[in-house]
């Protein structure tokens, strides 16, 4: 399959970024620490209310608990989520210099970390070439046929094979917002689709 069409289709309909005017790594992380079980809108709205508050490691160690819980309590599991970024932020003093590292193995030992929020990490704060795949990404990937996985890690590691290096970072920022307006999980809009054509879905229904 052609993957640079699916993406040069794809560019034009999507051109916001989740993070088109955020670079700074401790907002990324924690926003997208945040992000997990929650949705986009949802998340945005409680990092930057947090971050009114609280911008840098130093700040959000020193905040009471109580406070951080109630600026993010729309979000999933926020008061686990408000310990791991009191946690993350010990670690950035301590071991980083209250930097977030650059590197995908340091931000895994981050607790609350896993690859997709490191490699949203590298992409968007850092610019790095990294393919961050959450539920969208996967479940996309799979239905297009560009991959044959059962776990999102698995089709990182086949999507760094099959996608040219220089669009890496675009699998994210269109997949999930592809995935959230037209390829649902449950009702895909495949009338209004741009890639239809291209799709293994579409091989299956015949």
């Amino acid at each position: 399959m052609d993957t640079e069409e699916i993406f040069d289709r794809l560019k034009p309909l999507y051109s916001h970024e989740y993070f088109s005017t955020e670079r700074d790594p401790f907002y990324i992380l924690v926003s997208t620490v945040l992000s997990q079980r929650t949705k986009d809108e949802v998340t945005e709205v409680a990092s930057r209310r947090l971050f009114e508050y609280y911008s840098t490691p130093v700040q959000m160690l020193e905040a009471d608990i109580e406070n951080i819980e109630t600026l993010i309590r729309n979000v999933g599991f926020y008061r686990v989520k408000a310990g791991r970024i009191k946690e993350i932020s010990q670690i950035l003093i301590d071991e980083y210099d209250s930097q977030v590292p650059a590197s995908i193995d340091e931000l895994l030992k981050l607790p609350g970390v896993g690859r997709k929020t490191a490699n949203c990490v590298l992409s968007y704060a850092f610019l790095e070439k990294a393919i961050a795949v959450d539920t969208h990404v996967h479940r996309i990937s799979n239905r297009l046929g560009l991959v044959e996985t059962s776990t999102p890690e698995q089709t990182e590691l086949e999507l760094q094979k099959q996608v040219p290096v220089a669009r890496w970072r675009e699998v994210n920022e269109l997949f999930v917002q592809f995935g959230k307006t037209v390829c649902k999980p449950l009702s895909p809009a495949c009338e209004v689709c741009a890639i239809e054509n291209l799709c293994a879905k579409k091989e299956k229904k015949k």
